[in-house]
């Protein structure tokens, strides 16, 4: 049976036999509007000769890295007329503040267990909260203590229906 099934399925692929799909005439051609098409390499060159030039702003700002000295000259005028002077912008230094590798694990210890309080405590303190309001509350005791009615029997059916 599957020799079958593959058989016939190997058949109707090799012959193209389309059972379902309606056939569509074979004497279509293409028809390109000349003007469209034109339009659109234009638009293609465009934007490909756009994207790899670079515009003029970008060539003119300068770059700066960290080796480049950034000072400012100021004209100020003082007591005596005046003056020119470079105002040097400070920034941070680049010397590691870390605490050594030695430092560090010697103090693991009590930072872990101050992380593991305050883990546990988040859960404990809570839970003891909750139970100190609920201490005196009866209610479950009064609702599990009840005893369930009887069912009551179905009525009778019918002895037809």
């Amino acid at each position: 049976m599957k020799f079958l099934v593959l058989f016939y399925a190997v058949i109707s692929v090799a012959f193209s036999v389309d059972g379902f799909a309606p056939r569509t005439p074979k004497t279509i051609s293409p028809v390109v509007d000349l003007q469209k098409a034109a339009a659109g390499a234009f638009a293609a060159f465009t934007i490909a000769t756009s994207s790899l030039s670079a515009p003029a702003a970008d060539a003119l700002t300068p770059v700066f890295s960290s080796s480049n000295v950034v000072a400012e000259k100021v004209t100020r005028e003082g007591m005596y007329g005046e003056y020119t002077t470079d105002l040097v912008q400070t920034y941070d230094d680049a010397r590691s503040t870390f605490k050594d590798a030695k430092e560090t694990k010697s103090k693991k210890g009590k930072y872990t267990a101050l992380l593991a309080v305050l883990i546990v405590g988040s859960f404990i303190i809570p839970m003891a909260q909750y139970f100190w309001y609920v201490r005196d509350d009866d209610s479950t005791d009064k609702f599990f203590g009840q005893k369930a009615p009887e069912p009551e029997e179905p009525p009778k059916k019918k002895k037809w229906f």
